[in-house]
């Protein structure tokens, strides 16, 4: 035994995890193309890796902060301490980070209930949200919906080449318009993500229609992918989950609201109470998780990033529509490639189970999900349940049958998913191995 790492024994490692050395060799060959991308995206982490360290030392985060509190939680020290650091990282004037927000959706829906009166009107100027948002709006009718409250809804699709419609967002914005939510990233639809740069420019020209439209984005899966948020750029609320990128794979569970202090309070007190607010909320035993998981949140993002461009280029070199492509420019962490058949969905979904640290033994199943249309598959092997900051892979059992990766907290083991995701498609019989042949062919490789 040496300690000295060859090739064959990297591809001996890979053999006995189950990648051939057809899946293994095309996997190097795509690497040796993004070499230069995944070093934008280092450099893009250590900025947002100093960022994050400058916000703690000078929110002077100390070991007192870490020990939180529990009943009332009065004098949080650290949950306090905490919510100026999230308040400094992404330039905002107040934040509200807490356990007692269960999900992302949970954090929206606290965030729009909060900050709507009935007779006001909500306008989504990119089209149809996610999923479970349907229920909080009323789309699809739900107990507690903000439709029950006396709240309207209207919707501007974007374009079919996932452009705004300006004419039609100024047209839809009327006395009623309160609240305009702006979803960064695509959910179950393949449209482009959108850029901090082009929420900016949305959120421009809807305040230069009607100022007092408080912009509201979701931030879900968006940040640290670059070195601004949408909070740098306008937005007066930006919201998310702490099982996403902001929670760095170590927090158990939260979501976060940050942005104009009103807004921030308004939440609060719909989150725990009139007349409390923030004020209370014990942080019981979270804190340490939260404050470390932030602190690891740029490089975790950064692997993520990698494993879905790696996942991008792989996919679209044999024939899939990936999206977004595989050379465009990243403003989240999803990757999706559209299958055309459920059975392709189902075995990428199936090798990304295989390939976690937890229950890789378990095969996922479609199943009929709260909050949902249809069946949705879910792979998710975590240390957390349902992190998404974690190797994961998603995706409704409905046309186009698109499956919709992430995570994975170091990008070696983002590499190993999306090779098993690959090495299981490729035996179930989605693409025909003739394919990755000719590739490594047309490239100089002969793999018997």
């Amino acid at each position: 035994m040496t300690n000295d790492l060859s090739q064959e024994s990297m591809r001996d490692m890979y053999a006995s995890m189950g990648i051939s050395e057809k899946i293994y060799e095309y996997g190097e060959r795509t690497l040796q193309t993004l070499e230069k991308r995944f070093l934008q995206i280092d450099k893009r982490a250590e900025y947002n890796q100093l960022k994050v360290v400058k916000a703690m030392q000078d929110c002077k985060v100390s070991e007192a902060c870490l020990l939180g509190t529990t009943g009332y939680g009065y004098n949080d020290l650290g949950r306090e301490t905490l919510e100026a650091v999230y308040a400094a990282v992404f330039h905002a004037e107040d934040a509200l980070v807490r356990p007692q927000i269960t999900c992302g959706t949970h954090a929206l829906a606290l965030a729009l209930m909060s900050n709507l009166r009935p007779g006001d009107e909500l306008l989504s100027p990119v089209g149809k949200p996610y999923d479970t948002l349907e229920e909080v709006i009323g789309i699809r009718e739900s107990k507690g919906s903000l439709k029950e409250y006396g709240i309207s809804y209207r919707q501007v699709d974007l374009k079919e080449d996932g452009s705004f419609d300006w004419e039609g967002i100024r047209a839809a914005i009327g006395p009623k318009t309160r609240l305009a939510t702006i979803q960064r990233s695509k959910g179950y639809q393949t449209r482009p993500t959108l850029s901090v740069a082009q929420i900016g420019e949305l959120i421009a020209f809807i305040k230069g229609i009607k100022p007092d439209v408080i912009c509201m984005v979701d931030n879900c899966y968006g940040e640290f992918t670059e070195t601004i948020e949408p909070t740098d750029v306008g937005a007066d609320m930006c919201v998310g989950s702490l099982i996403k990128n902001p929670g760095g794979g170590l927090a158990p569970i939260g979501g976060y609201i940050v942005g104009k202090k009103e807004c921030v309070e308004n939440a609060a007190y719909r989150l725990t109470s009139p007349g409390l607010g923030k004020e209370v909320g014990a942080s019981l035993n979270a804190l340490p998780s939260f404050y470390q998981g932030l602190f690891l949140a740029p490089t975790v993002t950064a692997g993520a990033l990698k494993g879905a461009i790696f996942a991008a280029n792989l996919y679209e070199k044999l024939g899939f529509k990936v999206v977004p492509d595989g050379q465009t420019m990243r403003h989240d962490i999803i990757q999706a490639v559209e299958f055309g058949t459920p059975e392709g969905l189902i075995a990428f979904c199936e090798g990304i189970q295989y390939a976690a640290p937890v229950d890789s033994f378990v095969t996922p199943e479609p199943w009929d999900m709260p909050g949902y249309d249809s069946q949705v598959i879910m792979a998710a092997g975590a240390f957390v349940s349902g992190s998404s900051i974690e190797l994961s892979a998603d995706g409704p059992l409905k046309p186009p049958y698109a499956v919709y990766f992430q995570g994975g907290l170091t990008w070696q083991h983002a590499k190993f998913g999306i090779l098993k995701s690959l090495q299981r498609c490729m035996d179930k019989g989605v693409f025909p191995r003739e394919k990755i042949d000719a590739f490594l062919s047309d490239s100089g490789q002969t793999v018997v």
